[in-house]
């Protein structure tokens, strides 16, 4: 009886089935994820104009680190005020890095300038840059002083030697450059025309956690290791996402610059976000393009 009776439910199941007397429902992908673009500032002049510009703003924070999510031009984008210098920079990159999965940073902000040919208001595109805070110093006696212009510089890359003495550290004494992603440099040339504060070029970004006033030490920065201006974020940022293989570019705009009398003049900042947004909404175009 028991099995009689299965049978006949079997039966009017599978005669519905036929009938098609069951509803359905297709679900559709047609918006794919689009991994943001993360725009990075230290201090909130440098950053909160840019987000500023988002829409539908969302703030999360980690750490030091404030994160505003949202889009431009109806892309995603985030835009990380990670705090001064080195180390607050490096673990705010790494935390958007693993969080938003970006699909490129750049770091943007203020600088001092290092080359007399640019002027405050200039920006500088970081084809190179690095951090001129590593150096190892020649030994010196008791009482004979320290001579900042004779020391070496020290690449913490070449773990393997970096930590020795003698020949087996000759590896390391060498200036470790990070190269600026070439498609974003690009659309940052694309858009140079549109930036009317001043003028727009490559050049090489110095970063560490010191404030050079010092001319000669400048000179000495400039000759040696082809620094065009100098802040404290910029290399930490780039060691991060070349480390994660995150396409990468520093922009910085000079603020001022000792060796030509250039006063400080903190609305360069809001210039360096406008050149930056224009160079983003480029990039963004690019990436739609494919």
């Amino acid at each position: 009886m028991k099995t009689a009776f299965l049978f006949l439910i079997f039966c009017l199941f599978s005669r519905m089935i036929c009938a098609g007397e069951f509803s359905a429902a297709n679900i559709e992908i047609t918006t794919p994820y689009r991994a943001p673009v993360m725009i990075q500032g230290p201090m909130p002049i440098e950053a909160e104009y840019f987000a500023s510009l988002l829409t539908g703003v969302t703030i999360e924070k980690s750490g030091t680190a404030t994160f505003y999510k949202g889009l431009l031009n109806n892309y995603p984008v985030v835009v990380a005020q990670t705090g001064k210098g080195l180390e607050n920079t490096a673990a705010a990159t790494a935390v958007g890095i693993t969080r938003y999965h970006p699909v490129a940073i750049i770091n943007q902000g203020t600088s001092g300038g290092h080359d007399p040919a640019l002027l405050v208001g200039d920006i500088v595109l970081g084809k190179r840059a690095l951090n001129a805070g590593n150096f190892k110093t020649p030994f010196r006696e008791k009482g004979e002083g320290s001579a900042p212009l004779s020391w070496k510089p020290m690449d913490l890359l070449a773990s393997s030697g970096s930590a020795g003495e003698g020949e087996s550290a000759k590896k390391s004494e060498r200036i470790r450059y990070y190269m600026g992603d070439s498609k974003l440099l690009e659309s940052a040339h694309a858009v140079s025309g549109q930036y009317k504060r001043g003028k727009v070029t490559e050049g090489t970004i110095a970063s560490a956690n010191f404030w050079n006033n010092e001319l000669d030490r400048i000179a000495w920065l400039h000759e040696h290791f082809g620094t065009s201006t100098e802040e404290m974020e910029t290399a930490a940022a780039a060691q991060i996402a070349h480390a994660y293989d995150v396409p990468f570019l520093g922009v910085r705009v000079l603020s001022n610059n000792l060796t030509n009398g250039g006063h400080y003049d903190p609305s360069t900042a809001k210039d360096c976000q406008q050149f930056v947004r224009d160079l983003v909404t480029h990039y963004i175009a690019s990436l739609e393009a494919k």
